[in-house]
């Protein structure tokens, strides 16, 4: 796949990037994470996000370990790494409630463990994961600023803000923001109601989308939404002679996004990624948002 710019202050990119947000229970993960890496780079993903709470916090390490061993050159790659979201786990019993945390000591102390773990001296894109309403804001922005001019993170993004998040911390930032990671499906098009995707547009950047497949529930829910979406990309497959979960990420594509792609399943992968062969026309891409809206609960 051909590498394309998030933005107009981004770095190029995959048109698909591949996320470890769902690898909690994955088993074997050392095994499944270099078939998973290496599956991505042969169809062109060279793009991948990370976050301090992935996988049980093992993704990184592991995908350091990959670098440490000569599976890939660091230019060869673009890394994403987040933090913001504290969930109680096993590893960090000092959380005991689900929280958000975008202190300047939590954001460095992140940084610091992503760049050890992932065995680098950067990451290309830090999202700043929700925003902490009672966080001290000037300090959370000086301190993503020094980090970018320190060149420990090359780019500022952010993950699930809303339109005014955006706008707030944006006010309080010297350097851009290059994304915004969401939820958006064909299942999910809140993205599309609330201003995000028309804000991200505004900004000149692209959404990095995340469940692209609705976690499975395109391919295999039973409510009526999943249902009658589901008829709609089986009767427009035969048209395009591709799996419907193929026409599904083509249609998120067709509005400006970049398919954050987060399953194990090697065709899945592939049928994401097959997406970027499809001309969607511009009305099956109605047709098909027609069928959610009006079948949405």
């Amino acid at each position: 796949m051909q590498k394309i710019y998030m933005g107009d202050a981004g770095p190029k990119v995959s048109p698909a990037v591949y996320g470890f947000y769902r690898w909690d229970d994955v088993k074997d993960a050392d095994a499944t994470l270099k078939k998973i890496f290496h599956l991505c780079m042969e169809l062109g993903i060279n793009t991948f996000e990370h976050g301090d709470s992935h996988g049980s916090e093992r993704c990184e390490s592991l995908f350091g370990e990959l670098l440490k061993e000569g599976a890939f050159k660091r230019e060869e790659v673009v890394l994403f790494s987040k933090c913001g979201l504290r969930l109680p786990h096993a590893q960090n019993p000092d959380i005991r409630v689900k929280h958000y945390d975008t202190s300047s000591a939590h954001i460095i102390a992140s940084v610091e463990r992503s760049l050890k773990n992932l065995k680098t001296d950067y990451i290309d894109i830090f999202l700043l994961d929700r925003l902490d309403p009672i966080s001290n804001l000037e300090e959370t922005a000086l301190t993503l600023d020094r980090l970018k001019e320190s060149g420990k993170i090359k780019n500022i993004g952010v993950a699930n803000f809303s339109v005014f998040q955006h706008q707030l911390l944006t006010s309080y930032l010297t350097k851009p923001i290059v994304t915004n990671h969401i939820e958006l499906n064909l299942l999910n098009m809140q993205a599309l109601d609330n201003g995000q995707i028309d804000y991200i547009k505004q900004r000149y950047m692209r959404p990095l989308a995340y469940a692209p497949l609705a976690e499975g529930r395109i391919a295999a829910g039973m409510d009526v939404q999943a249902v009658k979406v589901r008829k709609k990309l089986e009767e427009l497959s035969s048209k395009y002679n591709v799996h419907i979960e193929s026409l599904a990420v083509a249609w998120l594509v067709k509005l400006g996004a970049l398919p954050l792609i987060g399953t194990t399943n090697e065709q899945r992968i592939r049928n994401a990624v097959n997406a970027f062969t499809i001309e969607l026309d511009h009305q099956d891409w109605y047709e098909l948002y027609n069928v959610s809206v009006e079948n949405r609960a």
